[in-house]
């Protein structure tokens, strides 16, 4: 029994992670119809932000430094500028295009961010050990749990909970919902294109970096492409839970990460190394069965 408590809470702070990331990429798939693969690299951006160029040593750190609470504003700061700049540069001129060009751009942009890492920061993998106290672990008899697992998990349940109440109690999120639903529509009703856009760019630069500040605390090390694997498996989670879908997008990270943990847990030892074939083949069962996800939106039904 310890061990299925200990598996649950494994799953949960992971599922929290994908669930995070899930929505940033569904935010904006809602809305554009934008898969963004370059969010993985705003993830990156935002765990670099906290040190100087070229720094190898938490002593060289910059941000890192400075107080918990004006180091995450920072940070989101900084992400949702790129996630803007992004926008202004790139994605605006080309919003009429299809899904299939968008995609593309973004890869292109995930290009640019790379390699404007490599040159502001070189190719050498760097340390940061940001917020250490987290790893302290809280004791209930046999069952260990680490503080950073609950501050991830309090975290992703408190950004969800102010998602979902700007969604559907400010003026602006249900302008965004509607957007989601018939975007050319509500333009003619009303709806400020431009404006709903840069809020959802502006919303996933914020999950990215509250993501980025969970991944490094967890991981403690920085290179170049450390936020791609958390992006993949976001990609898969909101196409699980369905595209387009908030709701979908954070089950389908729940989903996501029980699968993975349970088969990390459960499976034979000889089979642990192909954990992820085993997920990415529940994955692909799961989509023959029910194509448009776990929670598919409206808009999304029709379209099939």
């Amino acid at each position: 029994m310890i061990n299925l408590i200990q598996t649950l809470i494994d799953a949960l702070a992971l599922g929290s992670l994908y669930a995070l990331a899930a929505l940033g990429i569904g935010l904006l798939f809602g809305i554009l119809r934008l898969i963004n693969f370059s969010y993985g690299d705003l993830i990156t951006l935002g765990a670099y932000a906290l040190i100087v160029p070229s720094a190898d040593a938490v002593a060289n750190m910059f941000i890192g430094n400075w107080p918990a609470a004006l180091m995450i504003v920072a940070v989101c700061l900084i992400v949702v500028i790129a996630a803007l700049l992004s926008d202004a540069l790139v994605f605006s001129h080309i919003r009429r295009a299809e899904p299939s060009t968008l995609m593309i751009a973004s890869f292109a942009v995930s290009y640019v961010i790379q390699n404007g890492i490599l040159m502001v920061y070189g190719a050498r993998p760097k340390s940061a050990n940001l917020w250490s106290d987290l790893s302290y672990q809280i004791t209930f008899g046999e069952l260990h749990i680490p503080l950073l697992q609950i501050v991830t998990i309090a975290a992703t349940l408190v950004l969800m909970a102010g998602l979902t109440l700007l969604l559907k109690r400010t003026s602006l999120g249900i302008q965004m919902r509607a957007a989601a639903e018939d975007f050319k529509m509500a333009r003619y009703l009303g709806v400020r294109g431009n404006m709903v856009i840069g809020l959802a760019f502006a919303l996933s630069g914020v999950l990215a970096a509250v993501a980025a500040l969970l991944l490094l605390t967890q991981t403690g090390s920085l290179s170049q492409t450390m936020g791609t694997p958390l992006m993949l498996f976001a990609f898969i989670a909101t196409v699980v839970g369905g595209m387009g879908s908030l709701l979908g997008a954070a089950a389908g990270g729940f989903a996501v990460a029980f699968a993975s943990v349970f088969l990390q847990a459960y499976l034979p030892e000889e089979f642990r190394p192909f954990r992820d074939s085993f997920v990415f083949a529940i994955v692909i069962l799961m989509l023959l069965f029910r194509p448009s996800g776990l929670i598919p939106t409206k808009a999304l039904v029709e379209r099939v």
